[in-house]
């Protein structure tokens, strides 16, 4: 089994959990923040993927560490993720947890990229098109390149919607060089 498909399977148990304890967002936080320690310390990282450490030390350092700070389901899930040695996988059900929650709320990301910086007027009216035409919620991303001149290019999974003025201008020049051609 490929390891996004261990990891979503992962996630879903993790949404189910969190849907039971009605707290979706505040559990996603505490996997994003384990995922964040674990990809942000090389100590814990390692730590966690040694095999000279058994998984039941592992448990049992995790338990004592989260105790206070996590509920004891959400601690349990962690431990049988390290139980099953799938700890290398915790950033990617974090991922995964996050992508299973937005599709349950009809949300998606767009990435869009704009020649410049868009004021939150721009912003805002380009969410509400973007949602107007894919019929979701959309969270957009803005990303500045200067080098497409204008317009915006949208990308929403592997979707790619090129309003930019460079391709506009592009496919102008090809139209006019057609032409001559005859």
């Amino acid at each position: 089994m490929r390891e996004s498909t261990i990891a979503r399977n992962y996630a879903e148990t993790l949404v189910e959990l969190a849907t039971r304890a009605e707290d979706l967002s505040g559990w996603g936080a505490m996997i994003g923040d384990v995922a964040a320690a674990i990809e942000g310390n090389d100590r814990l990282r390692h730590f966690l993927e040694s095999p000279r450490v058994s998984a039941d030390d592992k448990n049992a350092i995790l338990a004592r560490a989260f105790q206070d700070r996590f509920p004891r389901l959400f601690v349990r899930f962690l431990q049988a993720v390290i139980r099953h040695r799938r700890q290398s996988l915790i950033p990617q059900i974090s991922i995964e947890y996050d992508t299973l929650v937005d599709e349950m709320s009809g949300r998606v990301h767009a990435m869009v990229t704009v020649a410049r910086e868009p004021d939150d007027d721009a912003r805002r009216e380009i969410a509400e098109r973007l949602s107007a035409v894919l019929d979701k919620a959309v969270v957009p991303h803005f990303t500045v390149k200067p080098e497409i001149l204008g317009g915006v290019v949208v990308r929403v999974g592997d979707t790619v919607m090129d309003g930019s003025l460079r391709r506009r201008l592009a496919r102008l020049r090809g139209q006019m060089l057609g032409a001559a051609g005859r």
